[in-house]
């Protein structure tokens, strides 16, 4: 990595639009120079869902260097499309992301969701490998080797991963758990400082180890 890139990894988003575009104005990112890495869960729980796929699909119209990692949200509203099935989406906050969807379609022969933004979440990634670093939505199951990590633990996992101690040859950087404030553990850091329950916004600046975050 040269010494004037920088990499920013951003949090959990949720419809917080606003909380984003404050963010990305705060930390000062240069699309040519400057590596973009989003956590996941850019959708639910939060009013401006379809807002937040936008703005992303234009950072990544503007940068080859924005990296997008699926979330358990996109993952649900994945299935939701596939199945019709619609009681995981509604118990997981997607009520509010259909509203962002439906209040923007102006014709009712167009499909809710476009077809650019489904594009966008069946290209999300799993994870990605920096080099001391993965950087993960959720995190990984403890003793399995990443290269067998299962896409339910990489999107889903809670305690197993949260609680543990285990070496998993790299700091693991994720989100998914919301948190107070920035966890720093010997082999993890939690972003997910909860901006849709109206907490903070929070991106973490590497190589420096910077912390930025918005308010509510």
């Amino acid at each position: 990595m040269m010494n004037s890139e920088r990499i920013f990894i951003v949090g959990d988003v949720h419809g917080c639009l606003d909380m984003l575009r404050r963010l990305m104005d705060k930390i000062d990112w240069r699309p040519n120079q400057d590596n973009l890495i989003f956590l996941g869960d850019y959708i639910d729980r939060g009013k401006e869902s379809k807002g937040v796929i936008d703005y992303i699909l234009d950072l990544k119209k503007e940068s080859s260097r924005v990296q997008c990692i699926m979330g358990n949200h996109e993952n649900i509203l994945l299935d939701f499309l596939n199945t019709g099935e619609p009681r995981l989406l509604i118990i997981n906050g997607g009520i509010p992301t259909l509203e962002s969807y439906q209040a923007a379609n102006d014709n009712e022969d167009d499909p809710l969701i476009p077809p650019e933004h489904v594009a966008f979440f069946k290209d999300l990634i799993p994870y990605i490998e920096l080099e001391d670093y993965y950087v993960v939505h959720a995190g990984f199951r403890p003793g399995v080797p990443i290269e067998d990590q299962s896409l339910e633990d990489l999107i889903w996992i809670r305690e197993p991963f949260i609680f543990s101690n285990h070496d998993f040859g790299k700091t693991v950087i994720f989100g998914h758990t919301p948190i107070a404030e920035p966890l720093m553990m010997d082999n993890k850091i939690g972003l997910d400082t909860g901006a849709v329950y109206g907490n903070r916004l929070t991106c973490l600046e590497l190589p420096r180890m910077k912390f930025h975050s918005v308010e509510a």
